[in-house]
């Protein structure tokens, strides 16, 4: 769908310099979703992996990040074979609900309720990221949290559009259980992609 250059806006990479890859194509569907102009896989142009590759390989920074709508949706052996051998970490930002493919360096799972993660994507995740929309989010969070692996970073983000809300919620939160730790969209803070 797109591709660019700028900071890594959320989770334990947050801050650092990340090419971001966005696969078209989502069988998810997130009403609260900011960039459904990804979820028709038909809508955007195919492209070939060494040109998205090469692209990339033009910028400093060595993170890729493949994202979508939803990227599992996508065979992405190929993709990350020319990442790694053009010098980049590969990470991923996905639901969860679609298998694995490729070799990922960090999995980022963010389920959604709209459509169950997998077991192996649960339990592959570097990093799990809940969305928190209203309180009963909590609860689920902590459904998912407890099929992670015990390395697995624990991330409480608030949903863009109720954050003056859900932030003061998830801080009194994380004070109560301190595994867990918030994390914000600063690309949204400062104004990047």
């Amino acid at each position: 769908m797109e591709a660019f250059y700028t900071l890594q806006g959320e989770g334990f990479y947050q801050g650092q310099a990340a090419y971001f890859i966005r696969l078209g194509g989502c069988d998810v569907g997130c009403h609260w979703c900011d960039v459904k102009d990804s979820w028709d896989i038909d809508k955007h142009p195919r492209q070939a992996v060494r040109e998205i590759v090469d692209t990339a390989a033009s910028q400093p920074g060595r993170i890729a990040v493949i994202t979508g709508g939803e990227p599992l949706l996508h065979d992405l052996t190929l993709l990350t074979k020319y990442l790694h051998k053009a010098g980049f970490r590969t990470h991923i930002e996905t639901s969860g609900s679609s298998p694995i493919s490729g070799s990922l360096d960090w999995i980022t799972l963010s389920p959604k309720k709209f459509k169950a993660p997998l077991t192996e994507v649960t339990q592959r995740a570097h990093e799990l990221k809940v969305v928190i929309y209203n309180k009963s989010d909590f609860a689920w969070a902590e459904k998912y949290a407890a099929q992670t692996n015990k390395h697995c970073k624990l991330y409480l983000q608030p949903e863009w559009s109720r954050a003056a809300e859900m932030t003061p919620l998830i801080v009194d939160y994380i004070k109560e259980n301190p595994q867990w730790q918030l994390s914000l969209q600063i690309h949204k803070y400062i104004n990047v992609p």
